[in-house]
């Protein structure tokens, strides 16, 4: 009867110490990703206090991408987030989700099935939604193309995906010192002036700390929505933000406690605020004259000669429909490709879309710029590309 006892008494043994070593439960729980170490927190107090403390060190940005077509039913990103999730160390507080607008709405034409099913980008949006934390802030936006690095590695090839189905979801968890919060303003068709106090309420105003704003205009073809979205762009235009986005096809997700009302047929703007005084941008603009290799290089030179670091740092890129292969004459993914090469270790996301918003500008710690004069940059542009690096601080 002796193997049994020892067996049993080194079982004891084990559990006496994953039961009160707090040191050697949170190196095991390190291990997990985010779901299964929720699961684990339910255990007991050792083990919720354990995951606590382990998921409050997991500050790293984590994506989701989908680049290969799904089944007729449902949009691949839907199918990428809900497997991809289940392996994910991070928890979400903030998702950035963009697809591409016509599959993910779109008829599929599927020969086999006689009806083709036509896809509801409410459903598809609920969808993506359900499998996100409930208390998650969620941007989700359509644009008639993508751009998107593969998961697995920052440094792999960011791909420009202008037709076919694509998307990626952004997913930033807590991070030390960084605040990142949603807005919306929606045209009010009875007041021709908008009613600057909505910016103080979206903490665009009076926010010392705000970096760098991300602004998307949605409904863009109706009249007035280019006068709209010059009155949220002017106010936001000082040389201590960073100002990037652009057009997209519409936004289908916008879930905070704030942001409920969307009229289907208003135009407006939404998008995401980075606050945090250690958050480093820079951004430059490409505009329709660059249009060869060497041109694009000499653009990603001038983004990097703002020497933000590159570690914890993600990259944007907002293009033209114009733009892309057919501007570039033959060559594919010519900008992304630009941006790899004096970037090797940044991941790039983005789209093409109906217009730009952005200008070169520097934003760091000291806040040296380039040019201090007083003229208000233009912001809105046709036919250009904006790329925008932001970093969120160096992670422990």
């Amino acid at each position: 009867g002796q193997g049994g006892g020892g067996a049993m008494e080194s079982a004891a043994k084990g559990s006496y110490v994953l039961a009160n070593l707090a040191e050697v439960v949170e190196r095991v729980l390190g291990f997990l990703p985010t779901k299964a170490l929720l699961r684990a927190a339910c255990v007991c107090r050792l083990w919720r206090e354990c995951a606590r403390r382990t998921l409050r060190t997991r500050q790293r940005i984590a994506w989701v991408s989908a680049l290969e077509p799904g089944p007729a039913e449902n949009h691949a990103l839907v199918r990428a987030l809900a497997r991809e999730l289940e392996k994910v160390h991070v928890l979400p507080q903030t998702v950035l989700y963009i697809a591409d607008a016509e599959t993910f709405s779109g008829h599929e034409e599927c020969h086999e099935q006689k009806k083709a099913r036509k896809r509801n980008s409410k459903e598809t949006a609920l969808a993506l939604e359900k499998l996100l934390p409930k208390r998650c802030q969620v941007l989700g936006l359509v644009t008639p193309g993508i751009v998107v690095t593969p998961m697995g590695s920052s440094s792999n090839q960011p791909q420009e995906i202008e037709e076919g189905e694509a998307g990626f979801a952004l997913l930033f968890p807590k991070i030390d010192g960084v605040k990142i919060h949603t807005f919306h303003f929606s045209k009010d068709v009875k007041n021709r002036v908008f009613d600057e106090s909505k910016f103080a309420e979206a903490g665009l105003k009076n926010n010392p700390d705000l970096r760098v704003v991300l602004l998307f205009g949605y409904n863009s073809w109706k009249t007035g929505a280019t006068r709209f979205l010059h009155q949220i762009v002017n106010p936001l235009n000082e040389k201590s933000i960073i100002l990037a986005g652009g057009q997209v096809e519409s936004f289908t997700s916008l879930t905070s406690e704030n942001n409920h009302a969307q009229p289907g047929d208003a135009c407006g703007v939404v998008g995401l605020a980075f606050s945090g005084p250690q958050i480093q941008s820079a951004t430059v603009l490409l505009d329709q004259d660059v249009a060869d290799e060497r041109t694009a290089e000499a653009a990603m030179q001038r983004l990097k000669a703002a020497n933000i670091p590159e570690h914890n740092t993600i990259g944007f890129m907002f293009a033209c429909v114009g733009r892309g292969y057919r501007h570039y004459k033959t060559k594919r993914n010519m900008e992304a490709d630009a941006f790899r090469k004096f970037f090797p270790n940044v991941p790039l996301f983005g789209f093409f879309g109906h217009g730009e918003i952005g200008c070169d500008r520097i934003v760091t710690g000291n806040f040296v710029l380039r040019e201090c004069n007083d003229i208000k940059d233009d912001l809105l542009h046709g036919y250009t590309t904006v790329m925008t690096l932001i970093h969120l601080g160096s992670t422990k």
